[in-house]
């Protein structure tokens, strides 16, 4: 068996690495000419666009995988350096009761519009939960709880993606239309879309402090998933009436990696130890990391997937979409915070 060495393998990466690059580079040309727009928006849509005429070959694959997911995670630990430990609760405290309601809602709908459609129930709780904490991580977090099949699990991923893409081209739009300050549309970024990704996009499009505030509402409603996963543990372990069954949950796997990255690079914040100087230099690099991740990800879409899906998880997707949007907006009016 011939061992393959880590330079090996990031040098099989540098070829989807540098096709998301060149579209990063191109995309932040034309978002400076475009400013209301903005280059990760543009990346996603040059992505898409390519995947739909020709998806990349296999060699592009690796790199547009470390880039759709590592590159992404990198720029919201850079993110962190824009922030102190006392405005991040200050940020989660206030957002809190906006996402308890956006996620009860969303659950709660997931339950009762997908058994109105006839959506069995795996598929309802991915697309359910995924739309509620935080899309394909959440998706990838419970499938292993609930014992989802594979065809599930691709269905909700598919139609979680759609949405995302059109909250990234739709909610800057919106929130402009709204006249949402940068705080309010950070806490409607946060809690109305699911991924991070695309909360990173819409966020950054609409400037620099609604991004800040969405990503850190983000990173708590990230952190649902935990009780989440042990409430549907624990009715998984009812229905199989064991304890040795496959639903173990070891907590410390649910939390990302990059949350504690990001916090740590907050905390060397709030300390001084990072220079106000290059506060600014930090911000760029963190957009083109995101634009990078964002043509990566637009390069994986899954076009043929999304048209498979079929009518009945994608109407679930877009009303629960709905629902949450709505409902995130409400309760800001409601709290006096719109």
């Amino acid at each position: 068996m011939v061992e393959v060495s880590r330079k090996d393998i990031w040098i099989a990466r540098l070829p989807g690495i540098g096709f998301a690059l060149a579209i990063a580079t191109v995309a932040t040309i034309i978002g400076k000419a475009i400013p209301v727009i903005g280059a990760p928006v543009i990346c996603i849509v040059i992505g898409v666009a390519i995947a739909a005429i020709r998806k990349p070959g296999k060699k592009f694959q690796p790199g547009i995988a470390t880039s759709s997911k590592l590159i992404l995670q990198i720029s919201v630990v850079v993110l962190g350096s824009q922030l102190s430990l006392k405005e991040i609760v200050k940020v989660g405290l206030s957002s809190f009761p906006v996402m308890v309601g956006t996620l009860a809602v969303c659950l709660g709908g997931a339950y009762w519009v997908g058994k109105w459609l006839g959506i069995v129930g795996d598929l309802r709780t991915l697309i359910g939960v995924g739309t509620s904490i935080c899309g394909a991580s959440a998706i990838a977090a419970v499938t292993p709880i609930i014992g989802a099949a594979s065809v599930d699990v691709a269905y909700a991923i598919s139609t979680i993606f759609l949405f995302n893409m059109t909250a990234v081209l739709t909610f800057p739009l919106l929130g402009h239309l709204l006249g949402l300050s940068q705080h309010s549309f950070g806490l409607f970024a946060g809690t109305a879309i699911n991924d991070m990704s695309s909360v990173v996009a819409a966020s950054t499009t609409y400037g620099s402090v609604a991004a800040n505030y969405a990503i850190v509402v983000k990173l708590t409603r990230t952190m649902f998933i935990i009780p989440i996963s042990l409430g549907l543990a624990m009715l998984e372990r009812r229905k199989l009436h064991s304890r040795e069954s496959r639903t173990n949950v070891h907590i410390a796997r649910l939390v990302p990696w990059y949350l504690i990255g990001f916090l740590l690079v907050a905390s060397a914040n709030s300390l001084g130890l990072i220079p106000h100087a290059i506060h600014h230099q930090l911000v760029q690099i963190s957009i083109f990391l995101i634009a990078i991740a964002l043509a990566a990800i637009g390069l994986s879409t899954d076009i043929a997937g999304l048209r498979r899906t079929g009518p009945r998880p994608l109407l679930l997707g877009g009303i629960l979409w709905a629902l949450v949007s709505v409902t995130s907006l409400s309760l800001q009016y409601l709290s006096h915070t719109l």
